[in-house]
């Protein structure tokens, strides 16, 4: 067979996952955790996107900045690009994304349209992920906590939330498991 008769595609994967929160809520230490249960997933870190623009770049800031703004979605739609793509090539994928507005929810369900999306939110609280943030590497200038209150507020019916703040990375996983019915293969 020739590199031209290669297929890209296969058995598309179930679904796909979002998981949201606060800055420092373990978003993407559980995301890496989630897919790694799976035999053939991809763990979609959306700040990583964020730093594949090289010029012109700009980061969410408390202050109103449309064109960070405007880039919160450009990242987004990326995410749902990828996704779609690792679907399609039979990948589970995982996307870890700071999403505390309602606009921002609906942008991703709207975009990511062709398999089930499962929405979870990681709610450790604001002290919670504050702690965890000065214990990371990843250094932050900026105190998100503030975010907590936008986002219980604006997504508060979302089914899947999940309280991580006594839980360790394993038992956070196995309740996003638990929540969205998704079964990785028995190994």
């Amino acid at each position: 067979m020739g590199w031209t008769e290669v297929p890209v595609d296969t058995e598309p994967a179930a679904g796909a996952v979002l998981l949201m929160g606060i800055p420092g809520s373990g978003k993407s230490t559980v995301a890496a955790a989630l897919a790694a249960r799976f035999a053939a997933s991809a763990h979609i870190e959306v700040d990583a996107l964020q730093e594949l623009i090289v010029s012109g770049g700009r980061w969410p800031s408390p202050e109103r900045d449309e064109e960070a703004d405007r880039q919160i979605f450009l990242r987004a739609r990326n995410a749902c690009l990828l996704a779609d793509s690792f679907v399609a090539a039979g990948f589970l994928p995982v996307i870890d994304d700071v999403v505390v507005r309602r606009a921002h929810l609906d942008f991703y369900r709207a975009t990511l349209t062709g398999v089930p999306l499962h929405c979870v939110v990681l709610a450790p609280g604001a002290a919670k992920a504050m702690e965890r943030n000065l214990a990371r590497d990843k250094t932050l200038t900026t105190d998100w906590s503030f975010l907590e209150t936008a986002m219980r507020a604006e997504l508060a019916d979302e089914k899947i939330w999940i309280d991580s703040a006594e839980l360790t990375v394993d038992e956070t996983v196995d309740a996003v498991l638990s929540a969205t019915g998704l079964r990785p293969p028995r190994t």
